[in-house]
Order: structure tokens, then C-alpha cells, then sequence
């Protein structure tokens, strides 16, 4: 069975993690769901990169929040916070493409 990762957390955001990186926060709706992603590794490096088009080496970390229910990634910033090219200065908009997984679910 194929599950939305919109129906799994109750946040997904991104934001500055100063000018040089882009943090993706994902925080689940319960435990139950944190322990099977983090068990599985539904949210690895791999799947960063590729969703951002940017080398495996530019996902910084990908860190499991036990308190929180929360899966952190954190990428390299494409280009610079405030840079006369950037659209997204606070990096807030950049966690549309998390907003489409889906992941495979046993029973």
C-alpha cells in the first residue's frame, strides 16, 4: 500500500540553516510512523539529492529527532541567501517537492 508523505506528518517546511544551507524539517504525526520511516530509511540522502537535483555529496545530513517525531535533511544552498539571483531568500518555499512522496507501506 503506497502512502502519501502528506498524510504521514503533520509539518513539512524548509528553511535557512544560514546562507550557505537549506534545512527540510518533516515532523510526523506519531511515533508509530517516526520509528517505521526511520527503520526503513524512507528519507535518505539518495532521495534528497534526487528530488533537488544536486549531488549526493551536497546533502549535508539527514538527522533523526527522536523528541519530535522529526526527520531533518540539510543541503548544500544551490546558490548564496541574498545573492541578486536568489528567489527564495529565506529558503520557505523550498519544500514543495517532499510535498509529492509517496512510500510503499506493508501491512
Amino acid at each position: 500500500m503506497k502512502v502519501k508523505l502528506l498524510d504521514l506528518a503533520k509539518v513539512i517546511r524548509s528553511k535557512n540553516s544560514g546562507p550557505y544551507e537549506i534545512t527540510f524539517d518533516i515532523i510526523l504525526k506519531d511515533k508509530e510512523t517516526f520509528d517505521w520511516m526511520v527503520k526503513e530509511k524512507c528519507i535518505n540522502a539518495e532521495l534528497i539529492a534526487s528530488l533537488y537535483k544536486i549531488k549526493v555529496e551536497d546533502v549535508i545530513n539527514i538527522i533523526e529527532f527522536i523528541p519530535a517525531n522529526a526527520i531533518k535533511a540539510t543541503i548544500v544552498r544551490p546558490m548564496c541567501s541574498g545573492d541578486i539571483r536568489e528567489t527564495d531568500v529565506y529558503g520557505a518555499q523550498q519544500h514543495a517537492p517532499l510535498l509529492t512522496l509517496e512510500f510503499e507501506k506493508r501491512n
